[in-house]
């Protein structure tokens, strides 16, 4: 089982592939597509979606994890990362990937067994699991491994 974790974001979208076998997990590769805010919001989808689309061509997928948008004061912000959240699951229904969806609570929850766990902990719970040499960075690509996580967690394809 491959799947696709990702952290949407309009400045940063982080991703991360990860596989498992049996009990076994291991990161295929991982990363963060980033642009301009000098760029028009546009452009910056397109580079989101075009990028996305290459990482389901070059990784073949069995699924995609994404997390759920949270926020709590800034609308703004809230209106353009769901924009990217869009175009992110338009690449993932044109190639026919199934689609789970994960609040930043249950990632958490199913990454350290902590619904509060800071940053801090989740990077370092993810380097744990998946055996890496440091935490990813920047954060947006420890949260998509995560999210991937949660998605081999919640699916009994993957127990600690």
């Amino acid at each position: 089982m491959r799947v696709l974790g990702i952290d949407p974001g309009i400045a940063r979208t982080g991703w991360g592939v990860i596989e498992s076998q049996k009990s076994k997990v291991k990161s295929q590769n991982f990363g963060c597509i980033e642009t301009s805010s000098k760029d028009d919001v546009e452009y910056r989808l397109k580079k989101i979606y075009s990028e996305i689309l290459k990482l389901i061509e070059k990784y073949s997928p069995d699924s995609m994890a994404i997390e759920e948008l949270f926020f709590n004061t800034n609308a703004k912000t809230a209106f353009i990362v769901g924009q990217a959240r869009g175009v992110i699951l338009l690449a993932g229904a044109e190639k026919n990937i199934p689609l789970a969806i994960y609040t930043p609570l249950q990632v958490k929850i199913a990454v350290t067994g902590y619904g509060r766990a800071e940053k801090a902990q989740m990077g370092k719970m993810v380097k744990t699991i998946l055996n890496l040499n440091s935490v990813p960075k920047p954060d947006d690509t420890a949260d998509a491994l995560a999210v991937g996580l949660t998605y081999l967690f919640s699916n009994k394809r993957l127990s600690l």
